[in-house]
């Protein structure tokens, strides 16, 4: 029988090769032929020891063609370019029936290759249920379809902060979500204010179309926000850096009636201290963003196929499966983007 190779964290900087044997799709299982897998914080923090969990087969930003189809799938068809959503979703718990599946009780419990834990996306082929793999454009690149997840988490941040016409948003680190908040921000129409200690980072935020330019290592974020607001504060602010002395400036640059979400997840989760009754005497909202949902995933896949995101300055490296501790490497710099693995 055929086989075929998944890249696998077996420890803090080792990565191991292993064969599994390549199996056809019955019923509404798909064969996804791997084109590209992204490196997320999620495989950097296992690689580089901060979270170990071994040995653990990631790869959850996965974009791929359908080689084989079961007979039940009506979907899509061999030879479809598709984008790969790897969150699970029991469809039985009180979170999925009541519409919130990215809070599903176990979403991270993925088992893709057999006895091993994790999503699985650092391979040649992955066995799926047609309902976790959305159309593509025929034209996509299927570099860009890989960051179809991170977008869509992004997707989901923009929709919990509510922004409306004319908001004043402003996003806290321009790293590949700040750059996808950005753009997102802009489609909802609204000024966007971009912070970063980097200026290659906000030469990037210009890019995407940040109206204004914060060098917060340079001045003070909160004051140059509250100026620039008339003493308001913004309407929205968007912390995607992994800090809680940021996500407590998130907090103050937060105006009335405004929306701080804290997009990204915190290591070391330390507290931040707040004042109650700002937020009673506001009605400030602090909320979060995790996980897309398949409505936020959808989004994200045609945005991506209609190529109304730019995603040219976001990808930093490609590495084929066997250079996979290479891309890790590279991925871990903090000037880096996305790097992406060749399933080739």
């Amino acid at each position: 029988m055929e086989k075929y190779n998944v890249s696998v964290i077996s420890g803090v900087n080792e990565v191991e090769t292993l064969e599994f044997e390549k199996k056809s799709p019955v019923g509404r299982q798909v064969l996804v032929k791997v084109e590209y897998c992204a490196i997320c914080t999620l495989e950097q923090r296992v690689f580089s020891g901060v979270m170990k969990r071994y040995p653990f087969a990631g790869g959850h930003e996965i974009s791929g063609i359908i080689e084989s189809a079961g007979d039940d799938v009506t979907s899509v068809k061999p030879g479809d370019k598709v984008a790969v959503r790897m969150l699970n979703s029991c469809g039985e718990c009180y979170y999925c029936k009541s519409g919130h599946e990215n809070q599903c009780v176990v979403s991270f419990k993925a088992s893709v290759h057999e006895g091993l834990l994790g999503p699985g996306g650092f391979s040649e082929y992955m066995l799926l249920d047609a309902i976790n793999v959305y159309k593509m454009a025929e034209d996509v690149d299927l570099a860009h379809a890989a960051l179809a997840e991170p977008l869509a988490c992004c997707v989901h941040s923009i929709n919990n902060a509510q922004i409306n016409l004319g908001d004043d948003v402003v996003v806290v680190g321009v790293g590949i979500m700040g750059a996808f908040h950005i753009q997102l921000a802009k489609l909802k129409g609204a000024r966007v204010i971009a912070c970063e200690i980097d200026e290659g980072r906000l030469e990037v935020a210009r890019k995407m179309g940040a109206d204004i330019l914060i060098n917060s290592g340079k001045e003070d974020a909160v004051a140059r926000v509250k100026e620039l607001t008339d003493g308001r504060g913004a309407d929205a602010v968007f912390c995607t850096v992994a800090s809680t002395s940021l996500a407590s400036d998130s907090i103050e640059m937060t105006g009335k009636l405004g929306r701080a979400v804290m997009y990204t997840s915190f290591h070391p989760d330390n507290p931040v201290e707040i004042s109650v009754n700002k937020i009673h005497s506001s009605e400030m909202i602090i909320t979060g963003a995790v996980n897309p949902k398949m409505s936020d995933f959808l989004i994200a896949s045609r945005l991506i196929s209609n190529k109304t995101i730019d995603l040219s300055e976001l990808i930093s490296e490609t590495v084929s499966l066997g250079s996979i501790s290479k891309g890790f490497k590279t991925a871990l710099k903090p000037d880096s983007y996305r790097v992406l693995v060749t399933g080739k």
